[in-house]
C-alpha cells in the first residue's frame, strides 16, 4: 500500500466521526426540546392541510348507493367493532 492512502483514511475517519457527533448532538437537541413543547388543547382542531368535509352536495363519484343487504351487513360490522 502506498503511504498516501493512510492520511486519506485518517481524514475520512475524522470527517465521519465529526459527522456522527454532529448528528447525535442534533438528535439529542431535537428530543430534548420536543419534550417541553406541549400542544395546546385546541391545536389539533381545524388542521389546514386536511380538506374540509363536503356536505350533502358531494360529487356523485364520491357517494355510493347501498342495497338493503349491504346496509345491514355494514351495520352488523360496525356493531362488532370494539369502542375504545
Amino acid at each position: 500500500m502506498s503511504p498516501s492512502i493512510i492520511p486519506a483514511r485518517e481524514i475520512g475517519l475524522a470527517v465521519l466521526l465529526v459527522a456522527a457527533l454532529v448528528g447525535v448532538a442534533g438528535l439529542r437537541h431535537m428530543l430534548r426540546h420536543r419534550r417541553f413543547q406541549r400542544a395546546e388543547p385546541g391545536a389539533r382542531e381545524g388542521l389546514t392541510f386536511i380538506p374540509a368535509q363536503r356536505g350533502a352536495a358531494a360529487h356523485p363519484m364520491e357517494s355510493v348507493e347501498l342495497t338493503e343487504a349491504e346496509e345491514q351487513a355494514f351495520a352488523g360490522l360496525v356493531r362488532t367493532l370494539p369502542l375504545h
